[in-house]
C-alpha cells in the first residue's frame, strides 16, 4: 500500500471522488481510473464497504485511495479492504504508518485471511 501525506498528495485526471454517503454502484465508472473515497472522522467505516463493494463485485481494476481522516492505525484494515494507497492525517507519522504495515505482512497477502482480492487464504490455496 501507498502511504502519502496530505502535502503529496493530488487529485489527477480520471480521479473520482465519492462521499461516503453515495452507492459506488450508482456510478459511471468509464475512464475512471482512481477513485478517492473520503473517511469523514476516523469512526466512520462506511469508505471500508465503498471499497470492498468496488473491488469485489463491481471489479474496479484501478486504484482506490483513502483520504479524509485516514489514522495509522486504519491501514492494515484499509489494505485488506481493497485500499491501493492511503493519504495520513496530517499529525500521523508517516514512518509510524510505515511500520504498522510492515508488522502484519501475512495479512497483506491473503496468507491468514481472505481479503478484498482474494477470498481463499494462502494456505488454503497451496492445499
Amino acid at each position: 500500500m501507498k502511504l502519502l501525506t496530505p502535502d503529496h498528495y493530488q487529485a489527477l485526471p480520471g480521479t473520482l471522488q465519492l462521499a461516503n454517503d453515495v452507492a459506488p454502484q450508482d456510478q459511471d465508472l468509464s475512464g475512471i481510473t482512481r477513485i478517492e473515497l473520503n473517511f469523514p472522522k476516523f469512526s466512520d467505516g462506511r469508505a471500508f464497504s465503498q471499497a470492498f463493494l468496488l473491488r469485489r463485485r463491481m471489479g474496479f481494476k484501478g486504484e482506490l485511495v483513502a483520504t479524509g481522516d485516514v489514522l495509522v492505525d486504519q491501514l492494515a484494515q484499509m489494505q485488506r479492504s481493497g485500499f491501493d494507497a492511503a493519504v495520513l492525517r496530517a499529525d500521523q507519522s508517516l514512518e509510524i504508518a510505515q511500520r504498522v504495515l510492515a508488522a502484519y505482512p501475512g495479512f497483506a497477502v491473503g496468507r491468514y485471511q481472505g481479503d478484498a482480492e482474494q477470498l481463499t487464504p494462502h494456505f488454503k490455496a497451496a492445499a
